[in-house]
């Protein structure tokens, strides 16, 4: 049994908990960690006796007891949860950055076949945590969750080394290559939706200072998982360019490995979230899909249903009026206790309510799911001498979305919000949905920008009868991408972290993965429509190059 004194600590878990609390004092002084760690060093189970208003409701440690405000959750626990979505995400960057160079390289695939394959991939593997977000609410929690899919993204990480030492556009090599990618994305199905969440559950809604914190928190957690990326990067690109890439697989998998001993460790601090003892909440909700389905030519008002059952308020039942009839029952199911509660009418509501901000963000994932395939393949036919005898990789050059979000972000959060909420008194300085609809407006304008570069290359490769030689470098320089790269950037800070936010403040609480799940599908759905948009587009134009031959002849 584990105890709560810290004497029970071991040496090397206090010393290695102390180190972790050390790097991220590096950047303490732009973010809000500093505070949180100072509150805890000066408070411990030795030198503060137990107040009852320093208990935090609704939540338990890792031996079911009750747990303090003071010695656990807050920054000091969130820290080593984005270590762990920290070295996911420089994984999953290092794998689906320079995954179209593989694709056309070792296995001798075309551009569009390639693009195709790796926004199938992406788009499998954002749509996975749907079934993630099932797992970790219904069955194993967020945090069994998190260790099982880690050592399943280990796993498929240490196969996509075998997959690189395979001699090159042999079958074996490619079928394990793909088996290894899929293992990924269903690893990174249970990883995405549960880190983030649980992430969360470690401030406590009801106390004012630590929802400020939580707010902050998803601005954060988005410049984290953008600076580690942004130093990675740039070496991992090259290593697979110029050494191999069994080697930057290998540095890849013992990142992983290291980031889950750190979240191991940080097992004692964790708050977490109280399950209900009843159905799952996907059972709920389908049961209440399913009784208004049944009554769906019912006509009896719904003042007529028994007090004890609860009051829809009034706004709730003007929303989506044909789910108010799940609260609808014969005598018969009464007694047997089968019907719907108002709780689970509102929660149906609350997820549906979800889509059409969803349906609305796909336009956005397509213009996202260009600068991980077109542009990298812009860049690879341009010139990317930086000094002579030194070509940068294409693929580094998204490493400008990371540099403009890691600025960005202090800012927004520093200067921005304070600004804006001395002017709309949002404690967020603006709406979700305004910043939202911001970032989107900034993709319209960086689709316009790519436009017209992408002209200007082609005018260019025209003007050096370069068009029919795909290995030829068009002599104009891969600079002329960053501004594209730029606008993305600067549209992921709006869209992306307000997106985040949106689809977890918006779902019920036994369905917080899920609304991040919901999330990260719209990321998978734009990478889907983007493969089919190559597709037609591939199509057509193969269509007209063949009629302008056939009426030459």
């Amino acid at each position: 049994m584990v105890g709560n004194s810290k004497t029970e600590y071991t040496w090397f878990q206090e010393n290695t908990i102390k180190l972790t609390w050390l790097s991220w004092h590096i950047i303490s002084l732009i973010s809000p960690f500093h505070s949180d760690h100072n509150q805890l060093m000066a408070t411990s189970p030795e030198t503060q006796a137990p107040l009852l208003d320093d208990v935090v409701h609704g939540v338990f440690d890792c031996n079911g007891n009750a747990v303090r405000r003071s010695t656990s959750g807050g920054w000091s626990s969130a820290s080593f949860i984005i270590w762990v979505e920290v070295a996911e995400r420089v994984a999953f960057f290092g794998i689906c950055t320079n995954l179209i160079s593989f694709l056309t390289g070792p296995l001798g695939q075309s551009t569009a076949t390639a693009a195709q394959n790796v926004n199938m991939w992406i788009g499998t593997a954002a749509l996975l945590p749907l079934l993630g977000a099932f797992v970790a609410d219904s069955l194993l929690g967020r945090y069994r969750t998190i260790i099982a899919a880690s050592l399943l993204y280990i796993l498929g990480l240490g196969l996509l080394i075998v997959s690189a030492v395979l001699p090159s556009n042999s079958k074996l090599q490619e079928l394990l290559f793909f088996f290894s990618l899929y293992l990924l994305a269903i690893a990174l199905g249970g990883h995405k939706p549960s880190v983030q969440a649980f992430g969360v559950d470690q401030f406590d809604n009801h106390d004012p200072e630590e929802r400020k914190a939580k707010s902050s928190f998803f601005n954060w957690w988005f410049w984290c998982i953008y600076a580690g990326p942004l130093f990675t990067l740039p070496v991992l690109t090259y290593i697979q360019d110029n050494l191999s890439w069994d080697l930057a697989f290998g540095i890849l998998c013992i990142l992983m490995v290291l980031s889950l001993l750190i979240f191991i460790l940080g097992t004692r601090h964790y708050r977490y979230s109280l399950k209900r003892d009843d159905e799952s909440p996907f059972v709920r909700i389908g049961k209440v899909f399913v009784a208004a389905i049944r009554n769906w030519r019912t006509t009896l008002p719904i003042s007529s249903i028994e007090e004890s059952r609860g009051t829809l308020s009034h706004q709730s039942s003007q929303q989506l009026k044909f789910l108010n009839k799940a609260l609808l029952a014969s005598d018969d199911l009464k007694e047997n206790g089968k019907f719907c509660t108002v709780a689970e009418v509102e929660e149906a509501k609350a997820i549906l309510r979800l889509f059409p901000i969803w349906v609305t963000s796909l336009p956005y994932a397509i213009v996202i799911a260009q600068f991980l395939t077109f542009f990298t393949k812009q860049g690879a036919t341009m010139d990317r001498t930086l000094v002579p005898g030194f070509d940068i990789p294409a693929a580094s050059l998204q490493t400008i979305v990371n540099f403009i979000t890691i600025i960005s972000i202090p800012i927004y959060d520093r200067i921005f919000v304070p600004i804006a909420r001395a002017f709309t008194r949002e404690p967020s300085g603006i709406t979700m949905l305004q910043r939202i609809g911001t970032g989107m407006f900034i993709s319209i304008i960086c689709m316009v920008v790519a436009a017209l570069v992408e002209m200007q290359r082609l005018q260019t490769a025209k003007d050096f009868d370069l068009v029919d030689k795909p290995s030829a470098r068009v002599p104009m320089s891969i600079w002329w991408l960053g501004p594209q790269y730029l606008l993305i950037g600067l549209a992921d800070v709006f869209t992306i972290v307000g997106l985040q936010e949106f689809f977890y403040d918006q779902a019920p609480n036994d369905l917080k993965s899920v609304g991040l799940a919901l999330f990260f599908s719209i990321n998978g759905v734009g990478n889907f429509l983007s493969s089919y948009l190559i597709s037609g587009i591939e199509a057509a134009t193969s269509w007209d190059i063949a009629l302008k031959i056939a009426k030459s002849k």
